[in-house]
């Protein structure tokens, strides 16, 4: 049997009860969140959004340091590599804000440890949307945690784990 690799929860709820399929626009901040040292995949970031809902716009933002195999990793996982000149929180702002006016979209769902993503879960909330963070320790925004409906927090994996204690 398979470990769970993360944990959402959702205030007010027990756990183990059904969600109604929603539609999840996804923004992963590459350089926050796709570390060596954390180990964590895309399509385990993408089996636990759903289920929440069906992911139908996913895009990750990454710097020009992208090593190619992480570009064709994302590709082949069905998502949107992004890639930026310089600092990334720019883009990740500019494309959140875009699925927050998105009709298509009834829950945005963003992975990064980043406090100053909080006001974007603020105006996500603010126009109806639900939200989702997705992160892992350590640095894993409290305040981020605490904004979002959602908390999905992902699980490093146990060779990057052997790997940091090296």
């Amino acid at each position: 049997m398979r470990n769970s690799i993360f944990r959402i929860l959702r205030r007010g709820e027990k756990e183990g009860e059904e969600h109604p399929k929603k539609k999840i626009g996804l923004i992963i901040d590459g350089p926050n969140i796709l570390r060596k040292e954390f180990g964590i995949k895309l399509e385990d970031i993408i089996e636990a959004l759903n289920r929440i809902g069906s992911v139908r716009i996913a895009k990750v933002i990454l710097n020009q340091y992208a090593p190619q195999g992480l570009v064709e990793a994302i590709v082949n996982q069905g998502l949107e590599p992004v890639i930026v000149a310089g600092d990334t929180d720019v883009r990740v702002a500019i494309e959140t804000m875009e699925m927050i006016y998105t009709a298509d979209v009834d829950v945005i769902a963003l992975a990064s440890r980043d406090a100053d993503f909080l006001p974007l879960i603020i105006e996500a909330k603010r126009h109806g949307k639900e939200t989702v963070v997705i992160g892992v320790e350590p640095g894993f925004s409290v305040a981020l945690q605490n904004a979002a409906d959602y908390v999905i927090k992902m699980t490093p994996s146990r060779k990057a784990e052997n790997e940091e204690a090296r």
